[in-house]
Order: C-alpha cells, then sequence, then structure tokens
C-alpha cells in the first residue's frame, strides 16, 4: 500500500524529508555528554502509532523497536538471530509448519510473562484486525499454542519463501494488555524491550527511559532517550553542528562533506534495502521496444550521476536486488554489471534512429528531488543527441495515478523507489509480477514464458538454494530486457557528536538507533 509516510516496505515518494514543528532550540542535547537523557532527531515526523500491530511507519517503528522484541531480530546485517525464541525453529511439512519454542523467563514491563499466546495473537491479529500489516501475515493458516513455550504455525498447502528471512521477525505484544484497551496502547505500549516508554507530547518528542528489570543479558548504557523529529535537511545539520541533539538522521549529499570536516562530529552510514529506479512503459508507445529502452540506457552515465549528485549517501545498483541483499543471496553482480549499457551517446543515437519515431520526446514523470534531478539529465543527454525529454515532475498522489494507468499519452518512463527486506520476493513480486501491474507497477512488462510463474514460484517455495535458482534467472532477464533500469539504493546516515560512543548505523531504517545489541550498547562519555 502506498501511503504519505513512509512505512516498513512501499513505494518511496520523495527524497525530500516531510517538515516537523520542531524548532531547533526545543530540541536540546546532551552537549556535554555527561550522560543525561539522549537526543535522537529524526528525519521525519512519525504517525505517532506504537502498536506493533498497527503501525506501518518507519519512524514510528524506531521507537518501537526499543521498546519491544521480536521473536526473531536482525543482527547488524540482515540476517534474523533469535531474541524471543530460543533457537531456530522446527520445520516440518514441507515447509509449510513451524514450531517456536520461547526462551524462559522473559517479561513484559508490566511483569508478565511472554508466552507463546502471546506470540501467537501478534502473528494473527493483523490480519484479523485488517490493519496496513495484514499482507505481511496473511499467509499464516492457523496458529496452535502448544504450551506456554511452544508454538505451532501452519502456513497452508504451500510454503511462502520469505518467511524464515522476515515474516519470523514479528514484534511481540502482550495479548492481554493490548486488547484490554487497543487506543490506549498504542499511544502508551507495554512491551518486553530494553527501554520502557514514559512519555508522548504528539507531534513534539518521545520520551524513552531504560528498563532496569530488563529480561536480557544485555542492560542499556543510556538512561532515557528522547526521539524529535526535525523534518527540514538544513536545520538538523544545523542542530548537531551546534550541538542541540546528539545525533541526527538523514545526512543530505551536499552536506556530508561540511560535517565531515567538523570538529567534534562523526558521521554514520550503512546501505539500506532500498531500490531506485527508472521504469520504461512496456504497455505502450516507442518505449515498448527493447532497442529503444537501450538506446536511453546508453546515452547517459548512471555512475557519473551519482558521484555528481548523491555519492555520499548512494550506491550503484546493477540489479532489482539491493547490494545489502545481495549479500545474503550472492547473485552474480559483476555479470549483471557487465550486461548494462555502457554511457554511448554514438550508439544511443544509432538506435533511436533505427527504432524510434524521427519526433522521439519521450515523457518522463518523477516525484521531485534527486529523482527529478535525474531525470533532467537523462532529458540534457538526450536532447544532445537530438532527442529530448519532457520531464515532469508531480506529486506523489498524481504519479501514482498517472504511472498505473500504463498509457504511452501520459509518459514513456517514471522514476520510483522501493524499500524492502533481505528477500527478493519483496523487489520482485511487487515490481515484475504481471498480477501488481497497474497496482505498485507501471511498466506492464509481459515477460518471457514462464517469467511471471517463475516469480509466483520462488514466493511459494522453501528453500534459499531451491528460490536462488528459480530467481537468477528471472533477474537476469530483467537486467537484459530493461523494462526497469536499476538506479542507486540510498545509505542510511546519522552524524553523532564526538561523546556518542558505539553508535553504528543499520541497514534497516527502523532498527535506528540500535542503542543495545550484542554488537553494541550506545553510550554518551
Amino acid at each position: 500500500m502506498v501511503l504519505d509516510y513512509p512505512t516498513r516496505r512501499r513505494l518511496l515518494a520523495s527524497g525530500a524529508a516531510v517538515s516537523a514543528a520542531a524548532l531547533a532550540g526545543c530540541i536540546g542535547g546532551g552537549g556535554s555528554g555527561d550522560g543525561d537523557r539522549f537526543h535522537f532527531t529524526q528525519e521525519q515526523s512519525r504517525e505517532e502509532q506504537f502498536d506493533p500491530v498497527v503501525s506501518n511507519d518507519a519512524y514510528s517503528f524506531q521507537v518501537i523497536q526499543l521498546v519491544f522484541d521480536g521473536l526473531y531480530e536482525y543482527d547488524e546485517g540482515l540476517e534474523l538471530q533469535p531474541k524471543l525464541a530460543a533457537g531456530e525453529p522446527t520445520v516440518e511439512r514441507d515447509g509449510t509448519r513451524y514450531i517456536f519454542e520461547l526462551v524462559e523467563g522473559a517479561t513484559f514491563h508490566n511483569g508478565d510473562e511472554v508466552t507463546a499466546g502471546d506470540v501467537a495473537h501478534s502473528f494473527t491479529a493483523p490480519v484479523e484486525e485488517e490493519t496496513e500489516n495484514a499482507s505481511e501475515y496473511d499467509m499464516i493458516e492457523s496458529t496452535e499454542v502448544i504450551d506456554d513455550y511452544q508454538l505451532q504455525v501452519d502456513l497452508g498447502e504451500e510454503p511462502y519463501g520469505p518467511f524464515e528471512l522476515a515474516t519470523m521477525g514479528v514484534t511481540v505484544v502482550p495479548e492481554s494488555v493490548r486488547t484490554e484497551d487497543r487506543e490506549a496502547f498504542n499511544t502508551d505500549p507495554v512491551g518486553s524491550g530494553p527501554f520502557e516508554f514514559a512519555d508522548l507530547q504528539e507531534n513534539e518528542y518521545v520520551d524513552l527511559e531504560r528498563n532496569d528489570d530488563y529480561w536480557g543479558d544485555l542492560e542499556p548504557n543510556l538512561e532515557e532517550v528522547r526521539f524529535v523529529a526535525h523534518g527540514d535537511p538544513a536545520g538538523r545539520v544545523s542542530d548537531i553542528r551546534a550541538s542541540n541533539t546528539d545525533v541526527i538522521a538523514g545526512i543530505p549529499n551536499d552536506d556530508w562533506d561540511v560535517l565531515e570536516n567538523e570538529d567534534g562530529v562523526t558521521l554514520h552510514s550503512a546501505e539500506s534495502p532500498t531500490f531506485m529506479y527508472m521504469a520504461f512503459n512496456c504497455n505502450e508507445g516507442p518505449t515498448t521496444t527493447p532497442e529503444v529502452r537501450q538506446a536511453i540506457a546508453h546515452s547517459f552515465s548512471m555512475q557519473d550521476f551519482i558521484e555528481s549528485n548523491a555519492g555520499n549517501v548512494s550506491s550503484p545498483m546493477y540489479s532489482p536486488i539491493p547490494p545489502v541483499v545481495n549479500e545474503v543471496w550472492g547473485f552474480p553482480e559483476e555479470e549483471y554489471q557487465e550486461m548494462l549499457p555502457e554511457y554511448d551517446p554514438d550508439q544511443a543515437q544509432s538506435l533511436l534512429d533505427e527504432h524510434a519515431p524521427d519526433d522521439f520526446t519521450p515523457t518522463i514523470i518523477t516525484p521531485e528531488g534527486i529523482r527529478a534531478q535525474l531525470a533532467e539529465r537523462i532529458a540534457t543527454r538526450l536532447d544532445e543527441i537530438g532527442y529530448g525529454a519532457d520531464v515532469q515532475v508531480l506529486d506523489f498522489a498524481t504519479l501514482v495515478d498517472t504511472y498505473t494507468s500504463g498509457n504511452a499519452d501520459d509518459y514513456q518512463m517514471y522514476l520510483l523507489g522501493w524499500t524492502g527486506g533481505p528477500d527478493p520476493d519483496y523487489y520482485l513480486y511487487p515490481l515484475f509480477h504481471e498480477s501488481q501491474a497497474g497496482t505498485n507497477q507501471g511498466h506492464y512488462y509481459g515477460g518471457s514464458d514462464g517469467f511471471h510463474e517463475a516469480i509466483a514460484e520462488g514466493r511459494n517455495s522453501a528453500g534459499q538454494e531451491n528460490r536462488y535458482d528459480i530467481y537468477e534467472p528471472v533477474i537476469r532477464e530483467i537486467v537484459d530486457q530493461l523494462p526497469v533500469l536499476p538506479a542507486f539504493t540510498q545509505d542510511n546516515t546519522m552524524a553523532s557528536r564526538n561523546y556518542v560512543q558505539d553508535l553504528q548505523a543499520h541497514p534497516e531504517v527502523t532498527r535506528n538507533p540500535t542503542l543495545v545489541a550484542e554488537y553494541t550498547n550506545v553510550s554518551m562519555e
């Protein structure tokens, strides 16, 4: 579903941040690093929904991940590790039945023990209550509580490929507390995590305090944490330079060098699972011809654009699978890079002269920000070889209505982005399967015989090796036929004052800031 707020898995509407009512003078910071409240300045405003069953907002989830524990949680890469689970699940019935054993002695903030019934509720409530997170769990057919520490989850007749890599990382809520008053729980939640909810001033700040009775082995170094949203990039940069906050998220590309040379400031960066791309209209018009798509890819240098416009905060991509996800799967990224058309204006002109109409002036629709800059770069390079392009910068709602039409009178190319998780299905199914045409995609790529069937088969198969063999030819066809041209993946960036110790950027935006984990325990010294 496309929302105005960034969600945990969704289309990326814009690289620009949403404005927030936060004044620099009101944010405040540790300043001296004396162990006072830790201030974290978020790059976009929150929906102020803190019930994991309901919340689908990445910036509310940055708070949630400190208050709640997951059954499994991502490590510093994108691999799930047991948290409330005692180990890996027992998998039966050809990958359609999972039996989870829980650790004993894990407690919620109210003292209640975490039980298998709470985990079952966490799996099933999003679907039963028809929340925005329902699609992440609707492959579950049933759950059975075996005892307080064992839960059986059945997926139905077919496996669900991403289950082991993402779905079983469910955030666990206390069923009795949550169902007693869901509205109250949404703004005053009770979790089992290392921090407790302390105070919420909507559209201003969220305060957390350390859970001194935390069941886990690690005790946070930080005693108090405050989240404040500041949607103005220049304002965030000013705040960190002036020590008005301890950490900011979302460093603008042009300010990277400024902060890198700023005394008392440290920069942090991690590649994220985002896929920024330019899609071609394969439904109608000249861009239904592969040679026209190849010509446009030859007409400009993606590498040069990234280096000049986004080199500090992004990395190039050569397939629809982000590099950080590819680290988990090992697809032959170097081969895909060699397959993509290189900058060759003569070849671009030759192909367009042969395969495009004489008056070919494609319409490129795009949201504002970095993608609008890329669209203008393409238009400039096409103009240099005698063609040109009409760039239309649209608000996101208009953009969605336009690109999903598949109408050649409206566009020949569009620029968008998608964020997902550590499974190829998150990118291949919504962005390339025929069932999603007119919903998440506007290229309407028909594909070779078996292309769409393979995407569906990969989703409903078990075993990473088996699924790799299914997905690799699909990815190779996308790179070869270019229904979309991969552009770049954005980085998750932060800047901290030097007295903040052991802070690391995480690939998954909802895990920032990770304040206590096996690999880090943030402090202010």
